[in-house]
C-alpha cells in the first residue's frame, strides 16, 4: 500500500526553552531530568514511523506517554519543534495558515474523546456544521449529512437533539460530522473511553465494519491494549514520549521489543485479539464431491483422520463426511453425496476467538473456516481455539 503519512524525527517540547531542552535529549538526558533543570516538559521524542493508506493505525501508551500530543501533532493542533510531518509527500509543517485551513477542511478530521456537539443544533444540523463552514450549498450538505448519519447506523435521529441521545449515540454523530468532510485521513483521541464497555464494544465493532466499507486511513490513540490490538493493522507503543515499539498485534504479542512491552501485554485478553485466520490451518485433505469414496477412503488413511470435508466447484464447501459411514457407504453401494453431512460449525475468517470457544466446546469435527461465498479457506481444530487463549 502507498504510504499516507511519514513522520520524520519529530519533537515536540512545551515551555520558554526548547532548544536548551533539546540539547539535553541529545545528551541522553531523561524526561524528568530535563523539566527539573529546565523547567521544559518533553511531549514527544524523536519520533519517526509511517502510516499505510487505507491502514488503521493504533497509537497506544498509558497516561502521560505522549500519544495524544503526537496526534495533535498531525493536524498541526500542536506546532512541532522539530522533526517533519508528510502527508501525500508534502511536508505539512511547513504550510502556511491557508494552506492549514484547507488541509484540516480537506484532508484530514479528527474524533475526540469528549463529542463536542452543538447542544442548540439538531443531529442533522451537527453533522452539515464542516460543511457549512465550507459553504457548501443546503441542499447538497443535507444531502452528504444525511449518508453519513446512515453510515454510523443513526438513521431516523437527524431531528434529535443531542441530549435526546444516548453517549454512544452521541460518539456516533461526532464521527458521522468527521465523516461529512469525506477526509482522506482520520484522527480518533481515545474516542470511546468515555462510554461504558458494553456501549465501547460496540462502537469499536461499528469502526471495524465502518472502516471496512469506507477504507479510510485511520490513527487511533488508547490506553486499552485490548482496544489497540482489535482495530489495528499496526500498532505504535509510546513510553515518555518515545515509540517504543510497533507491529502489528501479533507481532508485538509473540516477539516483545522489551520488557515494558512484555508487562504492556502480559494480561491481554488473546481471545479478543486472535481471529481465526490467525489459528487456521490450511489443509489438503480435501476431497471433491465428484470423487469417489474409495477415494475418500485412501485421503483419511494417507492423513490419519477420521473425518473429511467435501469441496466443489471454486472450492465451495459442500459437507462433511466420516470415516464410518464411508465404510458402511461402500459395503451397501451408496455414493459420496448419500452420506454427506453438514452438523458441522463454519467460521467467517475475521471472526475472534473467543466467539469459536462455544462451538469448539461441543463440536465433533474441526471447524471450517469459509469466506463470503461459501469457499472453503482452511481448518480449526479444537486445541488451537484452547491454545488461542494461552
Amino acid at each position: 500500500m502507498p504510504i499516507k503519512i511519514k513522520v520524520d524525527n519529530l519533537y515536540k517540547i512545551f515551555g520558554k526553552n526548547p532548544k536548551e531542552a533539546l540539547k539535553l535529549l541529545e545528551q541522553g538526558k531523561s524526561k524528568d531530568e530535563i523539566l527539573k533543570k529546565t523547567g521544559n516538559a518533553v511531549g514527544v521524542n524523536n519520533v519517526s514511523f509511517e502510516v499505510n493508506e487505507g491502514e488503521t493505525f493504533v497509537i497506544m501508551g498509558l497516561s502521560g506517554s505522549g500519544k495524544s500530543t503526537l496526534i495533535r501533532c498531525l493536524n498541526l493542533l500542536n506546532k512541532p519543534t522539530k522533526g517533519n510531518i508528510s502527508v501525500d509527500g508534502e511536508n505539512i509543517v511547513k504550510y502556511d495558515k491557508k494552506q492549514l485551513k484547507k488541509f484540516r477542511q480537506d484532508k484530514m478530521a479528527m474524533v475526540f474523546q469528549h463529542f463536542g456537539l452543538f447542544t442548540h443544533r439538531t443531529i442533522q444540523s451537527n453533522v452539515e456544521y464542516g460543511l457549512e463552514i465550507k459553504k457548501v450549498s443546503k441542499e447538497e450538505r443535507s444531502k452528504i449529512a444525511a449518508e453519513a448519519i446512515k453510515n454510523v447506523g443513526l438513521e431516523g435521529w437527524q431531528d434529535s437533539m443531542p441530549h435526546q441521545l444516548s453517549g454512544g449515540m452521541q460518539q456516533r454523530v461526532g464521527l458521522a460530522r468527521a465523516l461529512a468532510n469525506d477526509p482522506d485521513v482520520l484522527l480518533m483521541d481515545e474516542p470511546f473511553s468515555a462510554l461504558d464497555p458494553l456501549i465501547r464494544r460496540e462502537m469499536q465493532l461499528e469502526l471495524l465494519d465502518l472502516q471496512a466499507k469506507l477504507k479510510k486511513t485511520i490513527i487511533f490513540i488508547t490506553h486499552d491494549v485490548n482496544e489497540a490490538f482489535k482495530l489495528g493493522d499496526r500498532v505504535a507503543v509510546m513510553k515518555d514520549g518515545e515509540v517504543v515499539q510497533i507491529g502489528s498485534p501479533e507481532e508485538i504479542l509473540e516477539n516483545p521489543s522489551n520488557q515494558y512491552i512484555e508487562d504492556f501485554v502480559r494480561d491481554i485478553d488473546r481471545s479478543k485479539i486472535f481471529q481465526a485466520k490467525n489459528i487456521m490451518q490450511k489443509t489438503t485433505a480435501l476431497m471433491s464431491v465428484k470423487d469417489g469414496l474409495k477415494v475418500a477412503m485412501q485421503e483419511m488413511r494417507s492423513n490419519g483422520i477420521s473425518s473429511l470435508f467435501v469441496v466443489g466447484e471454486k472450492r465451495k464447501l459442500e459437507g462433511i463426511i466420516t470415516i464410518d459411514d464411508t465404510i458402511e457407504a461402500i459395503k451397501e453401494k451408496k455414493s459420496l453425496r448419500d452420506i454427506i453431512k453438514d452438523d458441522y460449525f463454519t467460521a467467517d475468517p475475521e471472526d475472534y476467538v473467543q466467539d469459536l470457544i462455544p462451538k469448539a466446546a461441543v463440536t465433533k469435527y474441526p471447524i471450517a473456516v469459509v469466506d463470503e461465498e461459501g469457499a472453503f479457506l482452511g481448518i480449526i481444530v479444537r486445541v488451537s481455539v484452547l491454545s488461542g487463549l494461552a
